[in-house]
């Protein structure tokens, strides 16, 4: 395999998780990000600082790579279809992008292709949204997503009443879900080649932390039925095939909702490696980072068998602490057997910021239920100053 300069557009975990498989396959990353602290900034010698939101910046460097593709979706699309029209390999394409960073635009497609996911309206602005539930407020309690710039919760809320409504709707361009009854949350990891090769890792159960809308912990194989993970993987496959012209290149976490009554609806999608597939580091035959390269450089694709059955648990940022993190009880955790902490380097932390994750490997999904509550209450991000 000839060497190529891929370029990520981001510079976080995810794209410090892409390093370990990129120096195996001796692939040479490149990063841009504006913050010079970033967590790919200590690990990697091609760190480019620069705004990935900026059509110059991305435009630049996106000349200087073979092949560019993302960590983090709020880039700026625009360049990446000037980079594609130039004849530059984007993956996922520029087109699909665009789709996923507009929640309207994304939930519009699953309706126009006959995805099932739950009933929505959008809504511009908040005249609208009070308009529209004063006439339907048989509808109250309802989900309300911000089209753009939403992320790790921020930009989801629950409006509970007319009142709430009035007090907390956002203002801008946004979407209301009906309020699914939910039995599980689950998320499959699908990948695509140029090739049209596709292979799914096995469905995860996610555990939300309710308090901050974001991943508490997962457990990996989901404790779903086995018609339930065919159907799940079905939709996964369907969603990725029915992206953009000729389907999408690269990798796409489908997260999923299964209801009270066993109907499994999508809920959204990332188009880049994701949190629910960090276990695949240690878990499975290949991991979502490697993945991700091989579907972006049309190489085969890896086999995804589950070696173990797995938990994730995500390690977040303190309440009341801001500052330089101090990791309380990671020299215990290291002591145990099958538990694999992953530390982001983030320079700084804040309450509910992700700063790495723990992954916990066993045969007994119910006993590594058990261990991830212990782990939790055993390790704390917290400021020393």
């Amino acid at each position: 395999m000839q060497q190529k300069k891929i370029g990520i557009l981001g510079g976080g975990q995810l794209g410090r998780m892409l390093l370990s498989p990129a120096i195996d396959l001796d692939i040479e990353l490149h990063f841009l990000e504006n913050d010079s602290n970033a967590p790919c900034s200590t690990v990697s010698r091609n760190f480019h600082q620069g705004n990935i939101t900026n059509y110059e910046d991305v435009l630049s460097f996106g000349r200087q790579m073979d092949v560019i593709s993302i960590e983090i979706e709020k880039v700026s699309a625009d360049a990446l279809e000037q980079l594609e029209k130039e004849g530059k390999k984007v993956f996922p394409q520029p087109t699909i992008i665009r789709l996923i960073q507009d929640k309207r635009l994304q939930k519009q497609f699953y309706k126009d292709n006959q995805i099932p996911t739950s009933d929505f309206v959008l809504i511009d602005n908040k005249e609208e949204l009070i308009d529209y539930l004063e006439k339907n407020e048989g509808k109250l309690p309802i989900v309300q997503k911000l089209g753009k710039d939403g992320y790790d919760g921020k930009g989801v809320q629950i409006l509970k009443d007319l009142e709430d409504a009035k007090q907390n709707g956002f203002e801008a361009p946004s979407l209301l879900e009906d309020k699914v009854e939910i039995e599980k949350e689950i998320s499959v990891i699908v990948a695509r080649n140029e090739n049209g090769e596709t292979t799914v890792f096995d469905a995860v159960e996610m555990v939300v932390n309710e308090k901050y809308n974001l991943l508490d912990y997962l457990l990996a194989p989901a404790r779903i039925s086995e018609n339930q993970k065919q159907e799940a993987t079905k939709l996964a496959i369907e969603v990725i095939e029915k992206l953009g012209e000729n389907g999408m290149v690269g990798l796409l976490a489908v997260e999923l909702f299964i209801d009270k009554k066993g109907n499994i609806l999508v809920n959204e999608v990332a188009p880049r490696p994701h949190n629910s597939g960090h276990h695949t580091i240690e878990a499975c035959t290949t991991s979502q980072y490697a993945q991700h390269l091989r579907s972006i450089l049309n190489l085969p694709l890896g086999k995804t068998t589950l070696r173990s059955s797995a938990a994730i648990l995500n390690l977040i940022g303190e309440e009341n602490h801001t500052g330089t993190p101090f990791y309380d009880g990671l020299d215990k955790l290291l002591e145990l057997e099958n538990v694999y902490p992953h530390i982001y380097g983030k320079k700084q932390t804040k309450p509910a910021r992700k700063m790495g994750h723990i992954t916990v490997l066993g045969n007994d999904i119910e006993k590594l239920k058990e261990t991830v509550e212990k782990v939790k209450g055993s390790i704390h991000v917290i400021t020393k100053d």
